[in-house]
């Protein structure tokens, strides 16, 4: 098992929240919306290929509850399973900057009235970025904490057609500038979906390098599976589409990490399927822990670590290059 971040060869995004609050916080997922630009068909768009009819929601029941009664009722079950005492309120399901602004503005209030809640996440879209949401992250993150989780899911435009995402990578780039210079004080982390057709090595390290001269703090990886009710599922019942084995993933992961930046956090390494009876293909992201001590144990065999054929420019990257490296060493050595 894994005795914090100095057992892994790389860095989560635990230590991350760790430095600013200097106690383990936990996201409490919530849902506010339940639409999107794709599934609203703005623009000649279409619903993106792998999303469900929950839109990553991670509790379902989560539209016909109101916000504050969502919040306390899985801050309890998170505080019962881990004895948490600061949370993260995380507005997780479809896009959450397409609502009204004044509506936006009142669930922020509402999430932080509670004085358990240390910062606000949320989750949208490069395409959803209004001046009027900007100003409210900023006016908001004087108050607390304000991190923003972009979904880009890549960087090829090849691979954003065949997901039907309806934005560029350069839109995804454009949007993270934007953010950062409007609002600088804002966290930046984004998503990104591997296992693509046709992807090889060289797109994820094509993705590490874009990622390495962004102003983000951390990055979120999945892997393309196949859902129950989604266009995907239709691409892969007629054989146009077959999801990435755990053995190439596991690469793709690797290989992703090593041209990685060492100042760039990661919070996850897979996706997992939290309703396993909606999952079609394939099997193995059923098992959340399953999948990611198998790609922990991959770097190990590889003696890899993330940033190591990353070139530092600066001392402090070379410091924690090397402390990476020496942690990934120690390890192999137990």
């Amino acid at each position: 098992m894994e005795l914090g971040w100095n057992g892994l060869p790389f860095r989560p995004i635990s230590h991350h929240y760790l430095s600013l609050f200097t106690e383990k916080v936990y996201k409490i997922p919530v849902a506010i919306a339940d639409d999107c630009p794709n599934r609203r068909g703005l623009k000649g768009m279409k619903p993106c290929v792998f999303c469900d009819e929950w839109g990553s929601a991670a509790h379902s029941e989560s539209f016909s509850i109101e916000l504050k009664e969502q919040i306390l009722k899985y801050k309890e079950q998170i505080q019962k399973r881990y004895k948490a005492q600061q949370f993260l309120v995380y507005f997780q399901a479809y896009t959450n900057t397409f609502l009204k602004l004044q509506s936006i503005e009142q669930h922020f209030k509402t999430a932080l009235e509670f004085d358990f809640v240390k910062g606000l996440v949320v989750g949208t879209r490069p395409d959803c970025l209004s001046k009027g949401v900007l100003d409210l992250w900023s006016a908001t993150n004087e108050q607390r904490p304000v991190f923003v989780e972009l979904g880009v899911q890549s960087f090829n435009d090849q691979q954003l057609l065949f997901m039907q995402r309806g934005h560029t990578a350069e839109d995804s780039i454009q949007a993270i500038h934007k953010i950062h210079a409007q609002s600088p004080k804002v966290d930046i982390g984004i998503h990104l979906i591997f296992g693509n057709p046709g992807e090889t090595d060289d797109d994820v390290i094509a993705a590490a390098r874009i990622c390495n001269d962004l102003p983000i703090t951390n990055v979120k990886l999945h892997h393309l599976h196949v859902l129950k009710n989604t266009p995907l599922e239709e691409l892969h019942n007629q054989g146009q589409f077959t999801p990435v084995d755990f053995e190439t993933y596991r690469q793709r992961v690797r290989v992703f990490l090593e041209h990685l930046s060492p100042e760039i956090f990661v919070q996850r390494l897979a996706a997992y399927s939290s309703r396993w009876n909606e999952l079609v293909a394939p099997q193995w992201t059923v098992n959340k822990m399953k999948t990611h001590q198998g790609i922990v144990d991959h770097l190990r065999e590889m003696n890899s670590f993330q940033s190591k054929h990353f070139v530092s420019k600066n001392p402090q990257q070379s410091a924690l290059r090397m402390k990476l490296d020496w942690q990934s060493q120690a390890t192999q050595r137990i």
